[in-house]
């Protein structure tokens, strides 16, 4: 076997991105990178009468990329997250490099006029020691592939530590509703951006122009001793069916640094109200402290950019 053919295999583990307005450093500390290469449509045509029919491809589309990330260089991300949020749909450019076990950069990935499609935030359990991260969706409207450039990823500042941020760093609040500071657990929920294809004239692959924003409802869990007022909230707005301007609110979800001090970002809530509440199931002889479970439906939601940290 030739010298030619033959090539070495490397670990899935060095990796970066990139977005235009970043320069030439790595945007984020990235835990995962996927998707990002083309599919092509097929056409099965019949001839004639004949049993044989003929196929061939036709127009094409791009998945999106999909990556895990941490708040480390994470700064322009969280910006084009918040562009998008609020209806100013910002499209970015940037790649996304593969590196061999010695950072040699070992396959390479352009993207152009990209949009965001979700943005997933962690579950995060006051108890918990595991550190956080975000997850985010994106479709390019233009995909360029390239082999091996010989660019050694430590040249374009790839994230190496990354900042200590723990899904127990929260704080949760409602306007009117002191519970909240005793949530205890919130579960992962995703922001989704609707992406519409136009495929037009003779170009194989589509435009891509955004649609719709939908904002999720939020899954909380609190002490049952500690949630008289959101029972009251619930007695009043899903028993009573008071739906008035009064029954919504207004809140804010924080993710704190270790020191639970300082705020690193934060979401504003807009128009929330209460769906629903459950006590979680009891046992006989169990230990475990009584727990309520709530769901809040949320109607709008924008990323502090005050709060936004470029570390």
């Amino acid at each position: 076997m030739s010298n030619d053919y033959k090539s070495k295999a490397f670990t899935a583990g060095n990796f970066s991105l990139i977005l235009d307005d970043e320069g030439n450093q790595s945007t984020a500390y990235l835990k995962t990178v996927d998707g990002g290469f083309v599919n092509a449509s097929i056409v099965d045509e019949p001839v004639g009468g004949e049993p044989t029919r003929v196929k061939h491809t036709s127009v094409a589309s791009i998945t999106p990329i999909s990556c895990e990330f941490g708040l480390s260089g994470a700064w322009g991300v969280l910006q084009w997250i918040q562009e998008s949020w609020n209806r100013d749909f910002s499209r970015r450019n940037g790649s996304i490099s593969h590196a061999d076990f010695n950072l040699n950069e070992t396959y390479y990935q352009e993207f152009s006029d990209a949009l965001i499609t979700e943005t997933t935030f962690p579950a995060l359990d006051g108890g918990s020691k595991d550190p956080a991260m975000m997850k985010m969706k994106f479709l390019p409207e233009r995909l360029a592939d390239k082999k091996k450039s010989g660019t050694n990823i430590n040249d374009k500042n790839v994230p190496g530590k990354q900042k200590k941020w723990l899904c127990s760093g929260f704080r949760f609040s409602i306007d009117g509703i002191d519970d909240m500071a005793y949530v205890n657990k919130i579960e992962s929920f995703t922001i989704k951006q609707g992406i519409k294809q136009y495929y037009t004239g003779a170009d194989r692959f589509p435009q891509i122009e955004p649609t719709k924003i939908e904002f999720p409802n939020i899954s909380c869990t609190i002490a049952q001793g500690n949630s008289q007022n959101i029972q009251k909230w619930y007695a009043d707005t899903v028993n009573k069916g008071m739906s008035d301007p009064k029954a919504q609110r207004s809140g804010s979800l924080e993710f704190l640094g270790p020191d639970r001090a300082e705020v690193l970002f934060r979401i504003n809530l807009f128009h929330c109200g209460l769906l629903s509440m459950t006590m979680q199931p009891s046992t006989a002889n169990s230990a475990e402290i009584k727990r309520m479970k709530f769901e809040i439906f949320v109607s709008e939601m924008k990323l502090d950019g005050e709060s936004l940290t470029r570390g």
